[in-house]
């Protein structure tokens, strides 16, 4: 189990989100009031190569951990600035197969589809960000840092101090790639 550092949104398309007290997930669609609600895609670039896809990025979340492993390299990063939805801690995001579900407060259900791809943007926030979310495993495959996306299951409005329960998917399970 793990837990629910900050929620933040914004209406708006912008690489950093607003922290909130509480955001409400809605069923199919994201975080209520956020830039990336609905059933489609709505990263623009991914609007502009066919708005009709399905959005597997309603929600997206970071785990505070990489905050800690930011600033050991010199960056300031704090919960909203990379643009999440859900910052948690306590659980291993990166580690989890493609299919996860996650329990967040009382009602609120988010399966996890994939990888955040980072993307230029991050150097924009800070020079030298979008390197320092990224890294090699042992067999020198690139390991993507910025969170994982997900898709709202199941409605409800989720707070810092939430738990999070992780629930996995049948076998075999499938590692995330980026979507």
């Amino acid at each position: 189990m793990g837990s629910v550092l900050a929620v933040s949104a914004r209406s708006g398309h912008h690489f950093s989100k607003t922290p909130a007290l509480s955001i409400r997930l809605l069923r199919g669609l994201g975080v209520a009031g956020d830039a990336h609600m609905g059933e489609t895609v709505k990263h623009r670039s991914r609007v502009r190569n066919d708005p009709t896809q399905p959005n597997l990025r309603q929600v997206h979340l970071i785990h505070a951990e990489l905050f800690a492993e930011l600033q050991a390299k010199g960056f300031v990063v704090q919960p909203a600035d990379l643009g999440e939805n859900v910052t948690t801690e306590g659980i291993d995001l990166l580690a989890l197969p493609s299919g996860t579900r996650l329990h967040l407060g009382e009602s609120a259900v988010v399966e996890i589809t994939g990888l955040r791809n980072p993307c230029i943007q991050i150097d924009r926030f800070q020079q030298g960000l979008m390197a320092a979310t990224l890294d090699r495993d042992i067999k020198g495959n690139l390991v993507r840092k910025a969170g994982v996306m997900s898709i709202v299951i199941s409605e409800g409005d989720v707070r810092p101090g939430d738990t999070i329960v992780v629930e996995l998917p049948a076998e075999p399970h499938r590692a995330l790639l980026p979507v």
